[in-house]
């Protein structure tokens, strides 16, 4: 039986506010039926497990993201584009910690419907390097370069691992100077 007033979109939003507040790991099917005042049995009317709940998640937080960086980068090419871009992924990363965690979990193509999500990502990513003048395979070498590089920025800044008195904003901004040098020359260091 459906329970009034729960819906799916209210569970996977509900399990967004509780990652961010607790952390992803915190986000149990339980831990979602106390907050809504419910036996576990009632949420599984809506979700199959938590497995299907943390893909709705990432999904949902992938989509907020791309929305972030594609308003930041519309009109930008360049630097200003990569810049634009960055801090776009950052600032959401460092506001929507555990929301930013379910977005890099791995999702089987089985698992979700409509990709169309993950391959705006890809897009975004894409078109702000052709800017570069980029073309395949570097469009994918240069992608993975800046999704690695800002994965482990933003892992270590919210794990507390930047402890050094000079400004965590200040290094952010030469670690985009030194991308952008690296792209604006990629492929004439032969």
């Amino acid at each position: 039986m459906v329970r009034a007033g729960i819906t799916v979109d209210g569970l996977v939003r509900a399990a967004a506010e509780m990652a961010d507040e607790s952390g992803l790991d915190k986000v149990t099917v339980s831990a979602l039926a106390r907050r809504f005042g419910v036996k576990d049995a009632s949420l599984y009317s809506h979700i199959r497990n938590l497995r299907e709940l943390r893909v709705r998640l990432a999904l949902l937080a992938s989509g907020e993201m791309n929305d972030a960086i594609g308003a930041a980068v519309a009109g930008r090419s360049g630097k200003e584009a990569l810049v634009a871009f960055a801090d776009a992924y950052r600032d959401y990363a460092l506001a929507h910690p555990g929301r930013y965690a379910a977005a890099q979990q791995r999702i089987e193509p089985e698992e979700i419907e409509d990709t169309g999500v993950l391959l705006r990502a890809v897009e975004l990513t894409y078109g702000m390097l052709r800017g570069y003048g980029l073309q395949e395979p570097d469009l994918t070498d240069a992608g993975r370069l800046l999704r690695s590089t800002f994965h482990g920025y933003v892992h270590l800044e919210l794990g507390g691992g930047f402890a050094h008195s000079r400004p965590v904003a200040s290094s952010w901004a030469r670690s985009l100077d030194a991308l952008h040098h690296v792209l604006e020359n990629w492929g004439n260091d032969s």
